[in-house]
């Protein structure tokens, strides 16, 4: 399966976070699937890490490319094409980074991991990575 993992998630994949579900592990953890990880979540974490809203053990600038390659998942770069889908996506979701996430998804055939029960609303395969039952 080809994933691509939305930022929360990857984070607390990194951080151990019991907010990421077992089955979400096991899917990333898989060496069975592809994992991707958008521009739009680094620069998302590059955003909140600079406010002081999220706090890393490294700059992002080390702590993402580095986590990426450790760990085999593929950097998936915003193009022309992406950014221009979000003009024609309902607006079921508000968030800039996760309607460009959506975008990505459909445009390249990508399963969304994900804990943000708004992106079911899309026209995506979204996968449940957050605790609990799934809402979908």
């Amino acid at each position: 399966m080809k994933l691509l993992i939305d930022t929360h998630c990857w984070l607390w994949w990194f951080g151990d976070d019991e907010r990421l579900n077992r089955t979400a592990r096991q899917w990333i953890a898989s060496g069975d699937n592809v994992i991707y990880f958008s521009a739009a979540s680094s620069w998302e974490i590059a955003i909140k890490s600079s406010l002081g809203k999220l706090k890393l053990p490294d700059s992002a600038e080390r702590y993402v490319p580095k986590r990426l390659a450790d760990h085999g998942m593929l950097g998936l770069p915003v193009a022309h094409v992406h950014a221009l889908r979000v003009e024609a996506l309902p607006h079921h979701h508000r968030d800039p980074f996760d309607r460009l996430i959506v975008a990505q998804a459909q445009i390249e055939g990508l399963a969304v991991l994900t804990a943000d029960p708004a992106l079911a609303a899309y026209d995506i395969e979204a996968l449940w990575g957050g605790a609990g039952t799934s809402p979908w």
